[in-house]
């Protein structure tokens, strides 16, 4: 029986470790809607309008910048777009990394290489998530040949 409970406990700590680095790469769109549910509740909306506002806000942050990266076109513009997301992910992956360290190791110099590597692996995953997201339709057409309003040369009848 306790060896069940040994293993549920890596289980459910890989689980939550898993859910914190998924939360730490959307930071911004995490943080944008906290920020927003924080403002309405202070505003005197109460907690159900400040749920579903910070929700909003959120979901919007994260559908705007992952609209508007898959529509530029310049490498410069997609990089800053891509390091607005990636910054915020940074940070909240060293603080979850350290965090994690404090509970695993006792003091010490290691706590900030963990942290580090954390920051670094959550960052990469960010960016990567951003650079890596599918273009949007039209450019895959062009990309294919398939807006040509000409038919393809296998398809013409000259003979």
């Amino acid at each position: 029986m306790i060896i069940i409970g040994i293993v549920l406990s890596f289980v459910v700590f890989a689980y939550l470790c898993w859910v914190l680095f998924t939360l730490a790469v959307h930071a911004l769109p995490f943080f944008v809607g906290m920020t927003a549910g924080l403002a309405v509740y202070h505003g005197g909306m109460g907690p159900i309008a400040a749920i579903l506002a910070g929700t909003l806000a959120g979901s919007v942050t994260f559908i705007a910048g992952q609209t508007a990266f898959t529509k530029l076109r310049s490498p410069g513009l997609r990089t800053a777009l891509a390091l607005l997301f990636t910054v915020p992910a940074t940070v909240a992956g060293y603080h979850a990394s350290r965090g994690l360290a404090h509970l695993i190791l006792p003091a010490g110099y290691w706590h900030d290489v963990i942290a580090i590597a954390g920051a670094t692996i959550v960052a990469a995953t960010a960016f990567m998530r951003m650079w890596l997201s599918p273009p949007s339709d039209t450019e895959q057409g062009v990309a294919a040949g398939l807006t040509s309003s000409r038919p393809p040369v296998s398809q013409t009848s000259e003979a």
